[in-house]
């Protein structure tokens, strides 16, 4: 079969850890040579080994950034950009038009679906609104709200989940936990554990120069699973999901593509409700009589896109065919496949 034509694409913070398995999705599709640019904020020439040309950018939420990403976007002749950071997203979708101006195409949701699903206060708000099921939760806005808020839901007999309502991956993330023992978590666990105490908490937040926007949740002891589907202006076109079988500070290490239609199904409510554009990844957790409620969405490419390449649905590729028009394939997935991740060195001299 012949190949089809080559496709120039651009993808945002080349820069990150779980890069290696996104630009795989990409460059290893079986149909086409993709030409990749990469944009990060960091000069690393070892993102050559994953990409054609990189180019550092400023931070996606710098008044100078949507006007780089332009220049770079002319001069590659990008066709299609992939964002990866959720602080991007809004900036990337108001300028939409600019960037269709010169042929590129931007794969992000409406600006009025990511100001709900790309903030975690306003998208629990939303889903209680609608009555679809998320975490029990509550929006704390000073030190005296954040003490209330844990003890009306169960702190310190119960675990509490803490989020900052705009952070990204686990960045602004703590589990509340009042029984957990310094000298344990100081032999058994990585610093970089997300359990800590309330009294923990107050002595970090007590160093801010303003109280950050946060919300207190439910900690639910179920299953956790991630889902990635693409989607066209609400309208779900592939739908996978794997189920955790190890974590590490908020991160899947290990996991197995299932066909859990309840988890699958509650995804595809949010996403056609909203209106949600392009790669969306959701975390899902069950209470503990099995019921999955929405922990989190994220309106964009997730870092455990590659599993569901591997299965069988490489859901970055098939958003690139679909924003260029051409038609999408039926994907058999196979469920039952396996993820572990290690890592990969990547060299360069000085």
């Amino acid at each position: 079969m012949k190949p089809l034509r080559e496709v120039t694409v651009l993808i945002t913070a080349a820069g990150n850890v779980f890069m290696p398995g996104t630009t795989a999705c990409l460059t290893k599709n079986g149909e086409r040579k993709i030409r990749l640019i990469g944009a990060d904020m960091n000069d690393d020439k070892t993102m050559l080994e994953m990409v054609d040309a990189y180019y550092p950018v400023p931070r996606g939420d710098d008044p100078a950034y949507i006007d780089v990403l332009l220049d770079i976007c002319k001069k590659e002749k990008v066709e299609v950009v992939l964002p990866i950071m959720s602080v991007e997203l809004n900036a990337l979708a108001g300028n939409r038009d600019r960037f269709e101006a010169i042929g590129t195409k931007v794969g992000v949701s409406d600006i009025e679906a990511l100001n709900i699903a790309n903030d975690k206060l306003k998208l629990f708000d939303y889903l209680s609104s609608v009555e679809i099921p998320c975490a029990a939760y509550q929006a704390v806005h000073s030190m005296e709200e954040l003490k209330k808020a844990v003890q009306a839901l169960g702190y310190p007999e119960k675990r509490v989940c803490l989020k900052v309502t705009n952070g990204s991956g686990s960045r602004g993330f703590r589990i509340l936990d009042a029984s957990q023992s310094k000298f344990d978590a100081f032999m058994h666990q990585k610093p970089t554990s997300c359990f800590a105490t309330l009294d923990e908490v107050i002595d970090i937040l007590s160093e801010a120069l303003y109280f950050p926007e946060m919300l207190v949740m439910e900690y639910l002891p179920g299953n956790e699973y991630t889902v990635d589907l693409l989607a066209d202006h609400g309208k779900v076109l592939y739908n996978c999901c794997r189920k955790s079988m190890n974590m590490e500070n908020s991160i899947m290490l290990d996991g197995i593509v299932e066909d859990n239609k309840a988890v699958k199904e509650l995804c595809a409510t949010v996403t056609e409700s909203l209106g949600l554009d392009g790669n969306i990844g959701f975390d899902i957790r069950d209470r503990e009589d099995g019921t999955p409620v929405i922990m989190e969405c994220n309106p964009r490419i997730t870092a455990g896109i590659p599993t569901f390449a591997a299965a069988g649905v490489n859901l970055p590729y098939l958003n690139v065919k679909r924003m260029i028009g051409e038609k999408l394939p039926i994907c058999e997935q196979k469920y039952g496949t396996i993820v572990k991740r290690r890592w990969m060195e990547m060299y360069t001299e000085e």
